[in-house]
């Protein structure tokens, strides 16, 4: 079995698992909406009155909106908006896990306000309409000779829901998605629109860049780009203990560095991306569906006894580089994640990252239901005023759960962890914090509160969530 990027196959999983596999087709429906199709094109009918019409990529968000509308432009846009005394949400992929789409108004779809409208040579500029997806964008670029110097290893979500979300790679000298942005056009809760930049609006500018969606709907993006370029990928099989204690060295030594801890293993993989000159290899097909469900099959059989557990998965894996290829940056950095599950990430300072994640470990290992991957990524620092980021460099760590099983637990055991050690919630993820704690984390919370009730002081663009997030009452 040949090992793909971001999970380690299990050389023996399949003889462990005695041959019980899990059916593949209960894991790979992605539901009714194929958001890795090149070109598609929802045709949203609007939701009779208690009938489910819109639910996010997990399932675990579901919503009953009066009126599901898709824009084909952005003065049709408008007009819904300034058309509308109700609430308002926009929405993308639903690749979040977090409340903050679901409406019981007007949700607004901005999948057609898609695609390069241009792009300038001489500077690289590059305008996108806000409902572009990632994979849509990494590639209209690279026809182009561009590309973003970074990605996530998710590229279906839109443009807005990415960069309105903080979502990141990794590379401790790589910012997140959104400060890349050079410019965007937003409308606002009276149907105006703003053409914002640093210099034109600079406190919209920072808040707008990371907004949750609360300040208006966004319908293009100006991005600074650079010339395409190819990495090369080494994937490693690692004991967990030597890769922590490598980790900040092999976070300087490499563009790109993250790494993966298998519950109940002891044993991890390192991921590094670097840039690379000459001919590329292709990568391969990617394993890890295959991967995940010999990881749970081996929990299923073995979940009695997390020490015979850890002894055969050890037994098992490989060790040194299982993986060494090249091609293009955006053909690398993101993949396909047909399997679904529901996830927590938090950002720590560098300075607790380490620490934390050692905390994480060993409380999810008391668990011996636990066995989907860890994800620990670095970013660097940017500015936007609700960037998990703003305040200094910081170690993501992710936890994920199958979506058919309970993940209370990330709420009980992980985010107590995460919080002591400083730790700020990707805003897209799952999360338990209110406007007190909020407040504590960012300093400018309180300037992003007062800049959205003046844009929006009816509360048109709110819906739960967000009225927990903001400490704002609530009622329809």
């Amino acid at each position: 079995m040949a090992v793909s990027r971001r999970t380690m196959m299990l050389a023996g999983g399949a003889v462990i698992a005695g041959g019980a596999a899990i059916p593949a087709t209960r894991h790979l429906s992605w539901g009714a909406r194929d958001f890795t199709r090149p070109g598609y094109d929802p045709d949203y009918p609007e939701a009779p009155a208690g009938e489910e019409s819109w639910m996010n990529w997990s399932g675990v968000e579901r919503a009953t909106p009066q009126a599901m509308r898709l824009p084909a432009s952005e003065d049709e846009l408008r007009q819904l908006i300034a058309g509308t005394n109700g609430r308002v949400r926009p929405c993308g992929s639903g690749h979040s896990f977090s409340g903050l789409v679901p409406s019981e108004g007007m949700m607004v779809d901005v999948s057609r306000l898609a695609g390069l409208q241009s792009l300038d040579a001489g500077t690289g500029l590059a305008t996108f309409g806000a409902g572009t997806r990632l994979f849509q964008m990494a590639t209209e670029l690279a026809n182009a000779g561009r590309a973003l110097p970074n990605l996530p290893d998710v590229d279906v979500q839109t443009l807005a829901g990415s960069f309105s979300t903080a979502t990141h790679g990794t590379g401790e000298t790589l910012t997140a998605l959104h400060d890349h942005i050079e410019a965007f056009r937003i409308v606002t809760a009276n149907g105006g629109i703003l053409d914002v930049t640093r210099g034109s609006h600079p406190d919209l500018f920072a808040a707008g860049r990371v907004s949750l969606g609360a300040l208006g709907v966004m319908t293009q993006y100006t991005l600074r780009t650079v010339a395409m370029f190819n990495l090369r990928r080494k994937v490693w099989v690692e004991r967990i203990e030597t890769l922590m204690e490598q980790a900040e060295a092999l976070a300087s030594q490499h563009r790109n560095f993250e790494f993966y801890y298998f519950p109940h293993t002891g044993m991890a993989a390192g991921i590094s991306h670097d840039l690379h000159e000459g001919p590329v290899t292709g990568k391969g097909e990617s394993e890890d569906d295959s991967t995940l469900e010999d990881l749970k099959a081996l929990r299923d059989s073995m979940g009695w006894s997390p020490w015979l557990r850890r002894k055969i998965i050890g037994a098992a894996l490989p060790r040194g580089v299982v993986e060494d290829v090249s091609d293009s940056s955006y053909k690398l950095l993101a993949t396909t994640r047909p399997i679904k599950f529901n996830e927590m990430e938090y950002h720590l300072p560098r300075a607790n990252g380490l620490k934390g994640l050692r905390e994480v470990i060993a409380r999810l290992e008391k668990r011996k239901d636990v066995f989907f991957p860890m994800e620990v990524r670095f970013i660097a620092p940017d500015d936007a005023w609700l960037s998990p980021f703003n305040d200094g460099p910081r170690m993501s760590i992710a936890i994920h759960a199958a979506v058919d099983e309970p993940y209370d637990y990330f709420f009980s055991d992980i985010e107590p962890i995460h919080r002591a050690n400083g730790g700020r919630p990707h805003w897209g993820k799952h999360h338990s914090l209110g406007k007190d704690e909020l407040t504590a984390l960012y300093p400018k919370f309180g300037d992003f509160l007062a800049l959205r009730r003046e844009l929006d002081p009816a509360g048109k663009f709110l819906n739960p969530h967000l009225a927990h997030l903001f400490g704002e009452d609530f009622d329809d």
